[in-house]
Formats: C-alpha cells, sequence, structure tokens
C-alpha cells in the first residue's frame, strides 16, 4: 500500500486545540491499523519523546508506517518520517524522510532556520545539497499535527470554516487546507466518542480520486486524538483506525451506552 504513512500523516494534520493549552508531551504514542474493509494493509505509529538538538529543549517526533502480510508479499513499505519541534515557538528544526515504496527510496533531511527563512535540503541518495527560502511559520509534514493541535481554536469553528497552514514538503512551498464538516457521536474501538469531523484539500490525479476525497473524525477534546481516517483512492476506500494509545495529556471521554 504505496503512500501508507504519508497518507496518515496528512489525516494527522487535521488535529487541533484551543490555544494556550499543550495538547501533547513526552511519552505520547498513537498506534494506526490501516485497512480496506476487513483486510489489514499495514500499521503506523507516531510517538513524541524529549530531545535536544544545537542545544535547543525540542520534542523528537518519529512517524513509521508499514506493510503487513499479503500487502507486503505485494507491495512492501517502510516509511520512517521525523522532525525535531521547539517545545515553545511550535517551529520545526530538523525533518527527516527516509521511505522505502516498493523499490522507490527516498533519503532526505531538512534544516530549517527560521531567523534567515531558509532550508536546506540534504538529499542523501544522490549526495545533493540543496537552499530554499520559505515563508513564516512554516511546518513540516510532521511538526504541522502538532503545532495545529495547540494553535487552532476549534471550540469557535463554524461548519463550512477553511483553515490554512505554510508547509513545506519536497522542496516546496505549499499550502495545507482543510474545512470542518461538523460533530458526530462515533462508534470507535475505546467505545462512543464525541467527534469533529474535517476534510483536507489534497492534490488529485496521483493517489487521490478527487480534490476532496479524505475524511477524519477527532475527539472533541483537549487532545483532539485521530481515532477515524478514510480516504477514497484509485484502488478503492481506505481506512486507518486508532488501535492503541498511551501518554495523553489530558482525560479521554468515552460516552456511556
Amino acid at each position: 500500500m504505496k503512500k501508507l504513512l504519508t497518507l496518515l500523516i496528512l489525516f494527522g494534520n487535521i488535529t487541533f486545540l484551543s490555544a494556550q493549552e499543550r495538547a501533547y508531551g513526552d511519552g505520547e504514542h498513537f498506534k494506526f491499523r490501516v485497512h480496506y474493509g476487513f483486510v489489514t494493509a499495514g500499521y503506523a505509529t507516531l510517538k513524541v519523546k524529549n530531545s535536544t538538538l544545537n542545544g535547543k529543549d525540542v520534542f523528537h517526533v518519529r512517524g513509521f508506517g508499514e506493510t503487513v502480510g499479503v500487502s507486503k508479499w505485494f507491495f512492501k513499505v517502510e516509511d520512517d518520517y521525523q522532525s525535531y519541534i521547539d517545545k515553545e515557538k511550535n517551529i520545526p528544526y530538523r525533518f527527516i524522510r527516509k521511505i522505502d515504496e516498493g523499490g522507490y527510496t527516498k533519503d532526505v533531511q531538512i534544516d530549517f532556520n527560521h531567523n534567515s527563512k531558509k532550508a536546506t535540503v540534504n538529499d542523501k541518495k544522490h549526495n545533493e545539497t540543496t537552499v530554499f527560502s520559505f515563508p513564516e511559520e512554516t511546518q513540516d509534514m510532521i511538526s504541522a499535527f502538532y503545532y495545529l493541535r495547540n494553535k487552532v481554536d476549534t471550540e469557535n469553528l463554524k461548519e463550512g470554516d477553511v483553515v490554512e497552514i505554510n508547509m513545506f514538503f519536497d522542496k516546496e512551498n505549499n499550502k495545507f487546507r482543510l474545512k470542518f464538516l461538523g460533530k458526530e457521536i462515533l462508534d470507535t474501538n475505546f467505545g462512543r466518542v464525541r467527534t469533529l469531523i474535517f476534510r483536507p484539500y489534497v492534490q488529485s490525479g496521483r493517489v487521490f480520486k478527487e480534490k476532496e476525497s479524505l475524511t477524519v473524525w477527532i475527539s472533541d477534546d483537549k487532545n483532539k486524538i485521530p481515532l477515524l481516517i478514510q480516504a477514497e483512492l484509485a484502488v478503492g476506500s481506505l481506512k486507518a483506525s486508532l488501535t492503541e494509545f498511551k501518554g495523553l495529556q489530558h482525560s479521554f471521554k468515552i460516552l456511556a451506552k
């Protein structure tokens, strides 16, 4: 299943938290089952731990995804994404992308200088280094997930509202945009949970059927956990369901049956 972790991270970027209160911290861990109906295609995880980078206190976040079982025999995927995020400013200092998708490989490290607004891209596979400019408060694919959880106020969102952030990915500056669809009580692996529903705008043509082919359900609480992700792909409907979590900063509320 080719874009396993890339899809999951894009979906994960829909999680928000009201400003001034941190949604995550050291030890937070999510595990997702990625599946076509009852068939499991793979698993993906997101883990947070305290670290330092160039003398700065940061959160080191690692996202890892891989195909399993029959899917692995047909198309082996191992995707490793990492980000080093400033604890106070919520901006990335380093982004690592090391992937193997059916023999298609990348090994890239991006270092962000937010004073000069320059990103140094080190393509280790081709032994090439290039420098690009980026706008204010630019995020990488991983850091965007955590930035939005801390910065965007979901309490005042209205149905149809669109949120937009700057993202640097694959040597390009992009706008990541998503629309708030409303609220719903969702049956999950953990019980019935109040959720917020979002739909990101994604590039169509190569992976997705349409511009608006993704839907995400996140917990309507201070954690803003991605509970269910559904994507209409060119090869069928794909879902990612949260199966495990630990290290949450706030209580996780389950509704009585």
